[in-house]
């Protein structure tokens, strides 16, 4: 199964009369959604199923994947206060059939990170607009095999 993890590109700093389920993306934070989004438009496949916060900065992180047809089930249980098992159900984590893609918070993409590579104690830091590809594969011993495959930060795309 492979599990991707996006954290919403930069957005609106916090603040007490703010609602934090409101905040928008920064103009910086459309550009890293953007990059983000094409690359994974290019690399993807179709069966890919994409799940994520129904805070507004995650739609509009989302918004820019949208703009090449994809879909995506908004999930309040994936909020912004979420926990790294809720992620993991959501995602039927590690028995999925197809890919699936998360687009959330931090902390508790980190600790789907420390969950899924069996590191429960490391702190993972998923900085803003990153992707996250964790896979597991079948080894030898007709056991799977986790690992990260990929951290792709929004200005290595080149677009």
């Amino acid at each position: 199964m492979d599990l991707i993890l996006w954290r919403h590109a930069e957005a609106e700093i916090a603040s007490a009369d703010t609602d934090d389920l409101a905040r928008k993306l920064t103009g910086k934070g459309i550009k890293q959604a953007n990059k983000i989004a094409y690359w994974l438009d290019s690399t993807l496949p179709d069966s890919c199923r994409i799940l994520a916060s129904p805070s507004v900065r995650t739609r509009e992180t989302m918004a820019a994947l949208e703009n090449y047809g994809r879909k995506c089930k908004f999930l309040p249980e994936l909020g912004p206060d979420a926990t790294a098992s809720a992620i993991l159900q959501a995602a039927n984590w590690p028995n999925s059939r197809e890919p699936v893609l998360i687009i959330g918070h931090q902390p508790y993409l980190g600790q789907v990170v420390a969950e899924c590579l069996d590191t429960p104690m490391q702190e993972y830091s998923v900085r803003k607009g990153n992707i996250w590809w964790i896979t597991q594969k079948l080894n030898e011993a007709q056991t799977f095999n986790t690992y990260l495959k990929a951290i792709i930060p929004p200005d290595l795309v080149i677009r």
